[in-house]
């Protein structure tokens, strides 16, 4: 059973506006580094959060077609259910961190999911040394440089030990060092078989995804990687 399964989607927030997503078929695999490019405003977060089952359980909308997380339609899923399968991280790792030290930040998902102290100390270590966040377990997550805070978020996500992780411009905001420590995770993880949602605008942070498409007009087009920028300039130029 595939992991992600997007059949026929559209959705747009208001009845008089365009569709933002405009018919999308997708099916992703297990362990497959998969990547979104887009520019700025073309609906890639929204495409994220029909993913994740933001849309339709948190932002409402006109919604057609389905995705299908391991074969269960989102839409009829609980977010609690949801969030073991499938987390998000997001463009400003301060928007998702808020506990006074990393591990009380790893623990709060496993908490909210009632595991037992035991797990949740194992959860913990486990995140810890896949991120390799250990030395920081008892830091304050604002003494950390943006690329271990956005380490810090990818742990939290991992806590609930979810298969699928979407990374929605987690890279745009960080250094070089931050860049390659982060994509050094994500190779691990695929690795590990998790499937990892990477959505760009930077085409840099694309050289290890196994697959690239464009985003435009509410559509998604598979594309070679040596064309990516003659797209990208077409698109600029409208």
């Amino acid at each position: 059973m595939r992991p992600l399964e997007i059949k026929d989607l559209h959705f747009r927030y208001e009845e008089d506006m365009p569709w933002i997503i405009d018919g999308i078929d997708l099916t992703i695999s297990r362990g497959e580094i998969f990547s979104v490019l887009g520019l700025s405003g073309c609906g890639k977060s929204t495409l994220c959060y029909c993913m994740c089952g933001i849309i339709p359980h948190v932002y409402g909308g006109i919604l057609d077609g389905e995705v299908l997380i391991f074969g269960e339609p989102a839409a009829g899923m609980r977010l609690p259910m949801i969030s073991t399968k499938i987390g998000i991280v997001f463009q400003d790792p301060d928007t998702q961190l808020f506990s006074p030290t990393v591990e009380d930040e790893i623990a709060f998902g496993p908490e909210n999911i009632c595991l037992s102290r035991s797990e949740i100390g194992s959860r913990i270590d486990e995140s810890l040394e896949i991120t390799g966040l250990g030395q920081y377990r008892l830091t304050h997550p604002e003494k950390l440089s943006g690329g271990e805070k956005q380490l810090v978020a990818i742990a939290s996500v991992l806590a609930l030990r979810p298969e699928i992780i979407i990374l929605d411009e987690s890279l745009s905001q960080i250094d070089m060092d931050g860049r390659e420590r982060i994509k050094e995770t994500i190779l691990s993880l695929s690795n590990q078989g998790k499937t990892i949602i990477m959505v760009e605008h930077d085409m840099d942070n694309l050289d290890i995804a196994d697959r690239v498409f464009f985003m435009g007009e509410g559509r998604l087009k598979e594309i070679n990687r040596d064309r990516i920028g003659d797209i990208f300039g077409l698109y600029r130029g409208r």
